[in-house]
């Protein structure tokens, strides 16, 4: 049996919040020291934080989770696997009109729109131009980038 979107948000896992050696196999792409395993709490946490017309990237978030956990970084596979948790009980909590994440505000590297998100690139695009932000469009004229990408990570 699957879990829910919201059953992987709020499932008890003793991995979520804890602070492991960052393994050898990631030396490369991460370096040596500490990583956190961090959740969909605490993610959600930290996006609830950006403003309205502010962007972060999963690299600013992923930085965000590691100053808080006193760690070198953050793992990026789960911080990217618990980014869509949340985005997909975002938009679930925004059908039953409660109050939502804004993870529309969590774009990937360069300003780049998240098409894994609900709506993917489109939805996304939607509501960021909603915030007043101007979105570049690619080739086959999808939503692609925020122009004059600027992220708001030194207030982090």
């Amino acid at each position: 049996m699957s879990l829910s979107w919201r059953e992987k948000f709020s499932e008890p896992d003793p991995i979520h919040n804890t602070v492991v050696e960052i393994p050898a196999k990631m030396h490369a792409q991460l370096g040596e020291g500490t990583m956190l395993i961090s959740s969909p709490e605490a993610i959600d946490a930290v996006i609830r934080e950006v403003p309205e017309g502010k962007v972060i990237t999963v690299s600013d978030l992923v930085a965000r989770l590691a100053k808080d956990a006193g760690t070198h970084t953050a793992c990026p596979l789960n911080t990217g696997i618990f980014l869509r948790i949340v985005a997909e009980c975002a938009e679930l909590d925004r059908v039953e009109g409660k109050s939502i994440t804004p993870s529309w505000r969590v774009l990937k590297s360069k300003g780049r729109l998240n098409p894994r998100y609900p709506g993917g690139v489109f939805a996304q695009a939607k509501l960021l131009e909603a915030e007043g932000h101007t979105l570049s469009r690619n080739s086959h004229g999808a939503p692609a980038r925020i122009e004059g990408f600027a992220t708001m990570s030194h207030e982090l």
